[in-house]
């Protein structure tokens, strides 16, 4: 009896151990820096400010609207290429 009693508290402080181990290396979540870049959403998908007479997200009239924005990861929208040129860090 002594044995499985061993061998169970054995396994227990196995498990918690490990468990513990495991937290301390997991690494905490956070969000992915963005940047708002304008004239890059299509009519209809902008995060939001989509200019005079708008409300917000999902507004943008047309596509690539220099008022409108998108969040992008930061430091990529002056590198996104449209139809219409660059994305932009401000509104046009």
């Amino acid at each position: 009896m002594n044995t499985i009693k061993l061998a169970t508290a054995a396994a227990t402080l196995f498990a918690l151990t490990t468990g513990i181990a495991m937290a301390q290396n997991a690494k905490p979540m956070t969000p992915a820096a963005v940047e708002k870049c304008y004239g890059v959403s299509m009519a209809g998908q902008n995060d939001c400010k989509a200019g005079e007479g708008t409300t917000c997200a999902g507004t943008a009239k047309m596509d690539y609207q220099a008022n409108a924005w998108k969040n992008v990861p930061a430091g990529t929208c002056t590198s996104i290429k449209t139809p219409k040129g660059m994305g932009m860090l401000k509104a046009m």
